[in-house]
């Protein structure tokens, strides 16, 4: 005759096929970042300015700043946030966010008028994200022999990479296509 299951037998069953099942999506789930560990970093280019966010005024750039005004280091303290992930990539995937007068703020990418904008909105970066995201950007060396300087490479557009543009007075980060086999100095930043 059949045996028949209690319910609470079928219930210890599902829960260790759940298991199961979750492990073996997570291996399937090519794309998708895990949260691993975030480093505490101050961003610099190449004449070792510092990246300053000013959410009021909508503006991130480069800037000489006093060894005081880092002291208080309004807008330039960056939680670089790393991201685990399930298929080697062309680099770390990191996020970015700063605080500012008691607020976080994440760096993204948005595209307006036909140009991909560096912009940073109120908010915190996610602990999971399970595919593509405007806010990943693949951390590189600057060049094989620069293992100490970085480049960042927006993860959803291959070969644009953060930089900063002269506008006035100003160093603007922006997001910029790095043409083959070239160097580019305004990518170059250390942590």
């Amino acid at each position: 005759g059949r045996v028949k299951m209690s319910a609470e037998e079928v219930l210890v069953h599902a829960v260790e096929l759940g298991k199961n099942f979750c492990l073996y999506f997570d291996e399937l789930e090519c794309d998708a970042l895990c949260k691993e560990k975030t480093l505490h970093r101050v961003l610099r280019n190449v004449n070792s300015q510092l990246l300053v966010v000013r959410p009021d005024l909508n503006v991130a750039a480069f800037e000489d700043v006093t060894d005081q005004e880092m002291q208080s280091g309004k807008g330039m303290h960056f939680s670089i946030h790393c991201y685990k992930t399930t298929t080697p990539l062309a680099g770390m995937p990191v996020a970015f966010s700063v605080q500012v007068e008691n607020k976080s703020y994440y760096m993204c990418c948005e595209r307006e008028c036909g140009k991909m904008i560096v912009r940073f909105k109120e908010g915190e970066v996610p602990k999971e994200i399970p595919g593509e995201s405007n806010i990943i950007f693949f951390k590189k060396t600057f060049t094989p022999c620069c293992s100490k300087a970085f480049k960042f490479e927006f993860s959803m557009e291959q070969g644009m990479f953060l930089a900063f543009e002269e506008e006035g007075y100003l160093r603007k980060l922006i997001l910029k296509k790095l043409s083959e086999d070239e160097v580019d100095e305004t990518m170059k930043m250390s942590l």
